[in-house]
């Protein structure tokens, strides 16, 4: 079948995507290599595509299907998306990515190369070709540009000839390999896929379970994205397989996703709207009651799904502040010790049997981590942590909130400040980097200078204002203009302490006060004898957006921005800054990457990727 026929197919709705299948990945140099192969006539591989009834079909998109029978496109999905886009001009109707990858690709005709469009190169010169116009207005237009032009006249058969190379592209013949018959379930074509895939990406048992349940509700994943996105404008970016996993609990009581098989539609409806439900409650409670307020220090996402389950076995609601307290005591642990870092669905399914029956269901919980932990109290090395990646970075943030700490400057509590963006919590060194770079005769590493010990949080305003002055100096201004202040944040009142050369023994010091204060606040919550918030509970569609305030980075962090924004100006996906590395087993923590793609600057398609050093 030639690809014009392909795209006229695809426009009728007679081929189309199942549901199944993930968005479009591909760069932009994919699709350069994709196109300059098609122009040297170099074989591009065949598609495979699963003819069934459109009765039974669930596919992505909105587009009517034709009566009868649809081709489901298996394999191919980047390389028809590419073509359609450079040819039509627009994405197809099933598209969802990045449609950039393929927009503005033009010709030379002198080097015959392609490349994306660049105004000060291409706008003055006309042998540079925009391929989706040639593509459908025809070569003649092209060529009477070159009639004119007498320095362009012995050139023109050899113009024309590669104009109309690159116009044949559209009438090339692709082998289309055809997958039919009663038996091919949604089973068979995902193992079909697999199997005949086994370089490229993988569909996850999410992916599987999803198509499952997108058949019988082909508005699954628009209603799910819309839940997602809710959230990811309030600063909590959750992914629609964390989603479907808190529905499947909700649901079945179950982590697998093969609990859903034969679950019916109205079933799974009525668990999604209470599994968004429980979430609100979730993020309120965390929020209000711990202080995670956005995405960075949240923690723990894989405890939302038991947390859901518990919730809905409760009616939505925890009886007690004594109930909700020692929910949240399991909850923080979890972060802390990276419970379900490892083996995530069998560690959820054993947690999830512990609450199978509700009552005393939180003490089995917390008896669990106690016997895998042996002691869950948290002591000074605990802390010897460093960096934004690391598991007490969100510990350290919630203690400022619930005990109040209050800022240097306003001297006000910032367990107050909760959204606005001259209000918002910035981190903080205590030891200015700059100061403890510059004193090279101690030695001072980055994981010491970046040492959670030596971290705070200030509003924007305190932050600007102390900047990177000395300690032993800003510190003294502070304890004689806010007495209060600087307790507040578990700073040691040894001025002695304050000093550069001391600044190891400042650490130590500083670690014991924050584990006595962990410890302190945890026993609150397993005791119920912490105070009543008195921040109203209030459901999240109800607040003010997050809007994350960064402070001025250092040459590590300009560095690692700079390789993000270059990735993403490649149609590459953003990279994961400081990034915890995680034993796949046992969940332990094995040492923090300055940035990361673990599921490949391809996803699915690539091998994970870091940059930096591992440092622990």
């Amino acid at each position: 079948m030639n690809i014009s026929t392909i795209l006229s197919y695809i426009d009728l709705g007679a081929i189309a995507l199942p549901e199944f299948r993930r968005g479009y990945v591909w760069n932009r140099d994919q699709v350069r290599e994709l196109i300059r192969s098609l122009y040297k006539r170099f074989p591009i591989g065949s598609l495979l595509v699963w003819v069934t009834k459109t009765d039974d079909a669930t596919h992505r998109g909105d587009q009517a299907l034709p009566p009868g029978t649809v081709q489901l496109l298996l394999d191919g999905q980047q390389r028809v998306s590419s073509l359609y886009g450079i040819i039509r001009g627009k994405a197809p109707a099933f598209f969802e990515g990045n449609a950039q990858a393929f927009t503005g690709i033009y010709f030379n005709l002198e080097d015959e190369t392609f490349e994306f469009y660049s105004p000060l190169k291409m706008r003055d010169d006309p042998r540079w070709v925009d391929i989706t116009a040639l593509m459908q207005q025809g070569a003649g237009v092209f060529i009477q540009k070159f009639v004119s032009l007498p320095e362009f006249i012995e050139k023109f058969p050899v113009y024309l000839n590669r104009l109309n190379a690159v116009d044949g592209i559209k009438h090339i013949d692709l082998h289309v390999e055809q997958v039919t018959g009663s038996d091919k379930t949604v089973d068979v074509v995902v193992d079909i896929f697999n199997r005949v895939n086994s370089g490229g990406t993988k569909l996850s048992k999410g992916d599987l379970a999803l198509a499952k349940v997108c058949a019988g509700w082909p508005g699954a994943r628009a209603e799910m994205n819309k839940s997602l996105e809710k959230w990811r404008g309030f600063g909590f970016d959750f992914r629609l397989e964390l989603l479907l996993r808190c529905t499947n609990t909700v649901l079945t009581g179950e982590a697998l996703f093969s609990a859903l098989d034969g679950v019916e539609t109205a079933a799974f409806r009525e668990a999604l709207s209470k599994a968004e439900r429980h979430i609100d409650t979730l993020l309120n409670l965390i929020g209000v009651r711990l202080g995670l307020d956005h995405d960075r220090v949240l923690g723990s996402r894989y405890s939302f799904p038991l947390m859901a389950r518990y919730l809905d076995q409760r009616g939505g609601k925890l009886t007690t502040h004594h109930e909700r307290d020692k929910l949240l005591y399991w909850y923080i642990h979890t972060i802390l010790w990276g419970r379900y870092a490892g083996s995530t669905e069998t560690v959820l399914n054993q947690d999830l049997g512990l609450i199978a029956a509700a009552e005393e269901g939180l003490d089995r919980l917390i008896e669990r981590l106690r016997q895998n932990r042996r002691d869950l109290r948290v002591v000074p090395d605990d802390f010897l942590g460093w960096s934004r990646g690391a598991r007490f970075y969100p510990l350290l943030y919630m203690l400022t909130r619930v005990w109040k700490a209050r800022d240097w400057g306003s001297g006000l509590e910032l367990s107050r400040f909760l959204f606005g963006r001259m209000n918002q919590l910035e981190v903080h060194h205590i030891f200015p980097k700059a100061l403890l770079y510059r004193a090279t005769e101690y030695g001072y590493t980055r994981p010491e200078v970046n040492a959670i010990a030596n971290l705070t949080f200030l509003t924007k305003d305190t932050n600007l204002a102390v900047s990177d002055r000395d300690p032993a100096i800003y510190l003294e201004e502070i304890a004689s203009r806010q007495p209060q202040a600087l307790g507040s944040h578990w700073i040691p009142m040894d001025r002695q302490l304050w000093q550069v050369d001391r600044y190891r023994d400042f650490l130590a010091a500083r670690r014991e006060l924050l584990a006595k204060a962990c410890n302190e606040f945890l026993d609150s919550l397993l005791s119920g004898s912490i105070p009543e918030a008195e921040a109203p509970m209030t459901v999240v569609a109800d607040r003010m957006p997050f809007v994350p305030v960064e402070p001025v980075a250092d040459d590590d962090e300009q560095r690692i921005a700079a390789i993000n924004q270059w990735v993403i100006a490649h149609s590459l996906p953003v990279g994961a800054v400081l990034f915890e590395l995680t034993e796949p087993e046992t969940g332990n923590a094995l040492g923090i990457l300055d940035l990361a793609w673990p599921d490949g600057l391809q996803p699915g398609l690539s091998d994970p990727v870091a940059e930096g050093s591992l440092l622990t």
